[in-house]
């Protein structure tokens, strides 16, 4: 094992902590008796689980997830109120569908012949693959027979049950264990962590995962691949389930459906292994030296002190002497003409670039319409930071003449990288620019800002944000800044 993975190894399992999904505010306790028909009592009432990948609370506290953003357009499309209720164990889900408790199980189920012996599914909307999966400090299995006598824990209730079952026809001495669980997350932290063998995830989370443990690694996928939906009771109230197929057709046709897609999976296998440890490795050795600026400038500009400790360290990996060759310098890595503008003496110094690089960010979220959702927006606003404002509306132009959407990140990063073909940019007012390399960079943003968010906890700020953006950089550089009581005591 090289040190380097040593190291990112050692920093990710000391510094774990637990995603924090607490969502017992925002979700209710599940009936208790069936519920009338969803056009009766105009309330949609929806189980799910609290994961990353289906219903959680965001940095900002906003619900959010892939599942909780399909109910949600699905409840405006039936013009109905929705009821979140979260399962406790994951193999409670069906059994309150069976019950008719709910009206629908959102909770990345996929379809398998033995649920739907029990219960209907609606159309699929993701594709996904199991896979098993080890620590890749270990010795790799090649299949199932390399399985027999090692430790094995699944999520009880769960589609891989179900494969592992077939599998062990053919394979009698394969055993397992059923963990009775919410969240794939906590058992392949344990693999990480050499606590078990193996386990088995579908494909999307294990990339998701592996942002975080970059010493888990996949084997070999098990069976073919799979498809996830929505279920709903064998019984179906027939309204319910036609305005369902409906929705999805919809959202399937119009790009709905792609563009969640995007935002939620669409950059997470952008880093490989030794860009995360590589990166864990500095949040342990650099990032401390560096925490205190990144939150005063979330005091300045409320953007998130993590999201702008991550663009600092795609721009420069947190080097407060970086130079490029076209001349951008210091940690945020700022343009001669943006560091004049914003006030700044000495780009070499982090005290004046940190919030400065800040305050550009928060200049180029303030110049796109307000009609562009979050967090579209932002990662917009980091693609002008990269390319400039003037590359980005040439390819917001461009994206509306290929019919795509301009105010979509997704969209976006299609139209991007056709800036640099002649058959496109010479059309344009700014011409020639490496797109491709702007989707890059804001692909990696968001990868670093979802570790960032795992392992450094959110910063709330006992001041009010400062609106003038001179103010706040001769603030952040002023000695009494450090000195809390005299800050008070200033403003």
């Amino acid at each position: 094992m090289d040190k380097v993975a040593k190291e990112g190894q050692t920093f990710a399992m000391r510094l774990f902590i637990p995603l924090i999904l607490v969502l017992g505010m925002g979700s209710c306790s599940i009936p208790e008796a069936p519920i009338p028909p969803v056009q009766e009592n105009h309330e949609l009432v929806v189980l799910t689980r609290n994961s990353p990948t289906t219903y959680y609370e965001d940095a900002q506290g906003n619900y959010a997830g892939l599942e909780y953003d399909l109910v949600k357009l699905f409840a405006q499309e039936l013009g109905v109120d929705v009821r979140f209720v979260v399962a406790t164990e994951f193999s409670k889900i069906i059994p309150i569908l069976t019950k008719k408790q709910v009206h629908l199980v959102a909770a990345g189920l996929t379809i398998t012949p033995e649920r739907e012996k029990i219960i209907r599914f609606g159309p699929a909307y993701q594709t996904v693959q199991q896979q098993i999966v080890y620590n890749s400090f270990t010795l790799k299995p090649d299949g199932i027979g390399d399985l027999i006598g090692k430790r094995i824990e699944v999520i009880a209730g769960s589609s891989y049950v179900e494969r592992l079952k077939q599998a062990k026809k053919k394979t009698p001495k394969l055993a397992w264990h059923e963990i009775t669980t919410t969240e794939i997350e906590e058992l392949l932290e344990k693999v990480a962590n050499g606590e078990v063998d193996y386990s088995i995830a579908d494909s999307h989370f294990v990339s998701m995962t592996q942002n975080f443990f970059p010493n888990l690694g996949v084997a070999f996928n098990l069976g073919e691949p799979e498809q996830l939906a929505w279920a709903f009771p064998k019984d179906v109230d027939p309204y319910l389930y036609g305005k369902a197929q409906q929705f999805f057709d919809r959202i399937q046709k119009d790009g709905t459906l792609r563009r969640l897609l995007d935002r939620y999976y669409g950059h997470i296998a952008r880093l490989n292994r030794i860009d995360v440890v590589t990166f864990l490795e500095k949040m342990n050795a650099t990032l401390p030296s560096y925490r205190k600026l990144f939150q005063q400038a979330q005091e300045i500009t409320e953007i998130d002190w993590r999201l702008i400790a991550a663009l600092g360290y795609q721009e420069s990996h947190w080097d407060p002497l970086a130079t490029s060759p076209t001349g951008v310098r210091g940690l945020m890595m700022l343009t001669a003409d943006t560091a004049d503008h914003l006030g700044v003496n000495d780009r070499l110094n982090p005290k004046e670039n940190v919030p400065a690089g800040a305050n550009y960010l928060l200049t180029l979220k303030e110049a796109l319409p307000e009609r562009i959702p979050e967090p579209d927006k932002t990662w917009i606003a980091l693609a002008a930071y990269n390319t400039g404002m003037g590359h980005l509306e040439d390819a917001r132009v461009l994206a509306q003449k290929l019919k795509l959407n301009p105010d979509s990140w997704s969209d976006l990063k299609k139209a991007l990288p056709l800036l640099s073909k002649t058959a496109y940019y010479t059309a344009l007012k700014h011409g020639y620019a490496r797109g491709g390399e702007t989707v890059i960079l804001v692909e990696n943003i968001r990868n670093y800002y979802n570790i960032m968010m795992k392992f450094e906890p959110a910063y709330k700020s006992p001041y009010p944000a400062l609106t003038d953006t001179k103010e706040g950089l001769r603030l952040a550089n002023s000695p009494a800044y450090l000195d809390k009581d005299a800050t008070q005591k200033e403003r």
